[in-house]
């Protein structure tokens, strides 16, 4: 068994990445602080404190009580997991057909999309294609919105292109069409960038707030991350907390918005985080391991 020598560029290195985690682990251990804080005992939290003051609940039943809340949870939630569904499966089949040797006029067609993921249009010329669609005011927008991001297609034809071709032209001499290739050799083979590229779909659906604004007006269409942004950064306290919240609960009056704003946050943010270490232990095992034998 061999024994890893200690070097001081390892210590560095490792002291940085410590340094660099705690930047971001403190911040949000800060927010879960006041967030799970009592509402009388949320002024005595002091700069990134990280131990809650006292223990309460109060804050997420206020916020999750709201009918508005959870609707817009599972808006995004049904934009993110569909959406993200739709944008694996076209853009690893695109880059299938993309890779195929045989593929006419493959390098017109790999300079558009170069052109269009350079020159991305504006968002008039978007809206209009959205109303041209009649989807305004429908999920459905948001769920075909962008559905291929050209930057990760390329990656995912990096990717495809490093498949043996054994395995396809085996595949092919058994009596195997293009879409049984694709569905029973290079999905299965494609574990890793699809979990990859998956979580960066994932975490752009969930965080995006500005189209969703403009392509959903109605309030039972809305997402989560619009209501927070109403709340967080614009202040409207009505969009969380309205009249008949303040009649039905007395202790809401005494809540402190700041650690209100802490609990929205992160409801916001748990979902997505669930998903990293879901994705990441599939990370350790090799993705060809079993595929071709020599």
């Amino acid at each position: 068994m061999s024994v890893q020598k200690f070097s001081f560029t390892k210590l560095v290195l490792g002291a940085i990445l410590i340094l660099i985690s705690l930047t971001m682990f403190v911040p949000i251990m800060n927010l879960i602080a006041k967030a799970f804080s009592n509402p009388n005992k949320v002024h005595m939290l002091h700069g990134y404190d990280i131990l809650p003051k006292g223990f309460s609940f109060i804050n997420f039943q206020v916020v999750l009580s709201n009918p508005i809340v959870g609707k817009a949870l599972m808006n995004s939630l049904f934009i993110t997991i569909v959406g993200t569904a739709f944008s694996i499966f076209f853009t690893t089949i695109t880059a299938y057909v993309l890779t195929r040797k045989n593929l006419v006029g493959k390098t017109p067609i790999m300079i558009f999309l170069i052109i269009i993921m350079i020159f991305e249009p504006g968002i008039v010329q978007e809206y209009m294609v959205i109303k041209d669609l009649h989807l305004l005011d429908n999920l459905w927008a948001m769920v075909l919105y962008r559905t291929i991001n050209v930057f990760y297609l390329i990656i995912m034809m990096r990717f495809i292109e490093e498949i043996p071709d054994s395995l396809v032209e085996a595949a092919k001499i058994d009596g195997a069409g293009h879409m049984t290739v694709f569905m029973r050799i290079i999905l299965p083979l494609s574990r890793i960038p699809l979990l990859t590229i998956g979580m960066f779909y994932a975490v752009a659906r969930w965080n995006e707030f500005f189209k969703s604004s403009i392509f959903l007006s109605s309030r039972s269409k809305t997402v989560l991350q619009v209501l927070l942004r109403q709340f967080v950064v614009e202040g409207d306290t009505t969009t969380l907390v309205g009249a008949a919240d303040l009649m039905k609960n007395n202790h809401i009056a005494q809540l402190d918005f700041s650690s209100l704003k802490a609990a929205t946050i992160v409801i916001a943010m748990v979902p997505i985080l669930m998903l990293y270490p879901i994705i990441l232990k599939h990370y350790t095992k090799g993705v060809m391991e079993g595929g071709v034998k020599e």
